[in-house]
């Protein structure tokens, strides 16, 4: 069964975006944050930016949390640089296919300001486009801008996703 990671920065939508694929094809969905250490949900609602260091053991965890599913399966997971992709591809031991929510700085902090409940503040935003590294064309990866509404974002990408698992 194919596995998807709902990936973008912050306030992109992955987790609406990935319970309502989930939901379009009849599959599973997975919330990422939920695999987050508690000593990196105390930095980052601290507004501290997380290392490298501290996101591999979280990066694993998302790719193990694919290794072993049976059916199709979305998490949602920053997934921002080129080697954390590849660390989850390592720990998942599967192809992985990356659906990357993109949206420009503005529409992201309009979106991050308007959340409730969430650990991440906004002023995080910006190390986070910092760390950015989009998908390159060698990658398996789908991108959808994120200047529409959830229902026609998850439109666009179930054409692409059925494709994946037929």
């Amino acid at each position: 069964m194919p596995v998807f990671v709902v990936m973008g920065v912050s306030g992109c939508g992955k987790s609406q975006i990935g319970r309502k694929l989930a939901e379009a094809v009849g599959g599973r969905f997975i919330d990422g944050d939920d695999l987050h250490p508690q000593e990196n949900i105390v930095k980052m609602s601290e507004g501290i930016p997380l290392t490298d260091a501290d996101r591999l053991p979280w990066l694993a965890q998302v790719g193990e949390a694919l290794r072993d599913v049976s059916e199709v399966t979305f998490i949602a997971c920053s997934a921002l640089k080129r080697s954390y992709r590849e660390r989850i591809i390592a720990y998942a031991h599967r192809p992985v296919t990356f659906l990357f929510l993109q949206g420009t700085p503005e529409l992201l902090r309009e979106r991050m300001a308007h959340r409730e409940g969430h650990f991440m503040p906004t002023a995080l935003l910006d190390s986070q486009l910092e760390t950015l590294e989009p998908p390159g064309p060698d990658e398996l990866a789908f991108v959808v801008s994120i200047d529409q509404t959830p229902d026609q974002i998850v439109a666009a990408l179930v054409t692409s996703i059925r494709r994946e698992i037929a």
